[in-house]
């Protein structure tokens, strides 16, 4: 159980992968990319890692001795301090199924060994971008709106916003994926999953909902309507 800096490391990627010639792999293409790699061949390991430092990102083997990286995710979604870590799934099982079983469980993204290193750096790149990520004290602030994971709750400019768990989730999904646009059907799958009982219309209201709550900062604008294809939060258009 091994960390490699990089000279200018700030972002903090935790490698949870058994084969040492991968983990090499994945250490040799990141030399000068400015990431902090965390290396771990089990998920034991990864646990330990992760009580000294909470990473930025996860890639995780989808096969590890003694339990899977399916059930990591699983321990991981129970966390408060962990569940909103983006997780890119790097495996050998490339059947769409189990591709399905992996975004279901709460990963960002899948790549199929083998990989191209300079595809996954593309794709870490990506997931990160997505989004904020959660602080230790497990905040995620986008301009002056902040989101509390632990007490489900938020705020704008320090004043406490009344939402439902609904509303929640939809505020929760927006600020970590902002500058998107998603249809009702997507936001329906990734807010509330498929077994809820939500049709496109509760979408739309829920929406209307949330807007209601910004409206009295004049920061509703900032869920946007793409007519004809859905919804986007700007985290670019904050009235300050």
């Amino acid at each position: 159980m091994t960390s490699k800096k990089t000279p200018m490391a700030q972002t903090r990627i935790l490698v949870v992968e058994d084969e040492d010639a991968i983990r090499d792999m994945i250490t040799f293409a990141f030399n000068n990319t400015g990431f902090m790699l965390l290396e771990a061949a089990t998920v034991e390991e990864a646990k330990a890692l992760m009580q000294e430092s909470i990473p930025s990102l996860i890639l995780l083997d989808w096969m590890l001795p003694g339990q899977s990286g399916i059930s990591f995710i699983h321990w991981l979604k129970k966390k408060k301090e962990y569940l909103d870590i983006p997780i890119i799934m790097l495996t050998a099982k490339a059947e769409e199924e189990n591709r399905v079983l992996g975004l279901e469980t709460g990963a960002d993204d899948y790549v199929t060994k083998p990989f191209s290193p300079l595809e996954l750096i593309a794709r870490i790149k990506s997931v990160l971008r997505r989004g904020p990520i959660a602080d230790p004290k497990g905040q995620i602030s986008v301009g002056p709106l902040c989101l509390d994971i632990y007490s489900h709750s938020a705020s704008i400019h320090g004043e406490p916003l009344t939402l439902t768990r609904n509303t929640y989730d939809l505020l929760h999904f927006f600020m970590t994926h902002p500058n998107r646009t998603y249809n009702r059907e997507q936001l329906i799958n990734f807010v509330w999953g498929l077994t809820a009982y939500i049709d496109e219309r509760t979408v739309d209201v829920q929406v209307r909902r949330l807007r209601d709550e910004l409206k009295p900062y004049q920061q509703h604008h900032l869920i946007k309507t793409i007519r004809g294809v859905g919804y986007q939060f700007s985290s670019e258009d904050f009235d300050v």
